[in-house]
């Protein structure tokens, strides 16, 4: 007997071997297929990946838009929803989360939303930008409203797109939990969740939008192999099994968040009720309202990006007043005149 539980341990190590060692073969070749798109900035001896994007003509005070990703992502995800329909007339900055894309993870409380909004704050200051407007999908959401409470003069305006902010009743999968284990879960994010979850990887995309469907270039675009790095499965897991206490102690400070904020939800949402999360934000803080999309799921600002958008615009307006006004006269200036 004793000699067979020695095979089976020697059996279960090996094969826990060939499956680190698989995983970080994908890792290198996700990394080389999917690398860096910004640059790099230290804040408070954590490494940031960011990518700041500014138009031609684009001046100081002029809107700035900052964007935070949700779980499961990286900063890949909104460049490809939000870039293409406003780089024209916005300042954007794109971050990842520690832990996340090419973010380093930090010490201490990383997994904490306002851990990771002191970061984010870091950078932005760093980058000398002194009004913004925060959008966050998702977990992502959960970061917008720390920066609205830790800074409110500089995120002056807030998005929160299916946002994660209030506690829920029950818990989250449970592949998340084991992945959070001290030791148990390293173990696990760097040998077997790594190829279980690439296999899942079509089915867990569908989920996500559902009722509607995914783009046909979605996994590509956000480059989700980059999720399956160990470093980055663990660090995301840390997150999700984490965040119920985090907004547990953090709702009731948000009355005191009375910056403009537009709350935007599927109606059809499965993953984050908008009944709880939602109805939460808008009956707390005093200045948000609340888009409801009909038949749209979790993603609506890559299904239904026009409708996110206006909204984004319209909490610009309520941020830069002035700057909109100098447009309008603008344009009114510059309009042909009618016979």
């Amino acid at each position: 007997m004793t000699v067979f539980l020695l095979i089976l341990a020697g059996g279960s190590i090996a094969a826990l071997g060939a499956l680190a060692l698989h995983a970080m073969q994908r890792t290198s070749v996700a990394e080389a297929r999917f690398p860096p798109l910004g640059a790099m900035q230290t804040v408070d001896g954590v490494a940031l990946h960011y990518v700041d994007h500014v138009p031609p003509g684009w001046e100081a005070g002029d809107p700035v838009l900052v964007f935070v990703h949700g779980a499961s992502a990286n900063l890949r995800d909104p460049v490809a929803a939000f870039r293409p329909a406003l780089s024209a007339r916005y300042r954007l900055i794109f971050v990842d989360r520690p832990g996340h894309g090419y973010s380093q993870r930090g010490e201490g409380a990383a997994h904490s939303p306002a851990r990771q909004a002191a970061l984010i704050a870091g950078l932005v200051t760093h980058l000398e930008v002194g009004k913004a407007v925060a959008v966050g999908h998702s977990w992502g959401g959960a970061v917008v409203a720390q920066l609205a409470l830790q800074a409110p003069d500089t995120f002056a305006g807030l998005v929160f797109i299916a946002p994660a902010t209030h506690p829920w009743p029950g818990g989250v999968n449970w592949y998340y939990d084991v992945a959070a284990l001290p030791v148990v879960g390293a173990v696990f994010s760097h040998t077997i969740a790594p190829a279980v979850a690439s296999l899942v990887a079509s089915n867990g995309v569908d989920s996500v939008f559902a009722p509607e469907p995914a783009p046909d270039n979605y996994q590509k675009s956000i480059g989700l192999p980059l999720l399956f790095r160990p470093h980055s499965f663990l660090a995301n897991a840390r997150d999700v099994s984490r965040l119920k206490p985090e907004v547990e102690a953090a709702a009731p400070r948000y009355p005191q968040i009375d910056q403009p904020a537009a709350v935007i939800t599927g109606d059809a949402d499965t993953i984050v009720y908008p009944d709880i999360h939602s109805a939460g934000l808008v009956r707390d803080l005093p200045n948000a309202w609340r888009v409801d999309l009909a038949g749209a799921g979790h993603m609506p600002h890559h299904t239904r990006t026009d409708a996110v958008v206006r909204e984004i615009e319209a909490v610009v307006a309520k941020t830069y007043p002035d700057h909109m006004r100098a447009a309008n006269a603008s344009e009114t200036k510059n309009a042909p005149a009618r016979l």
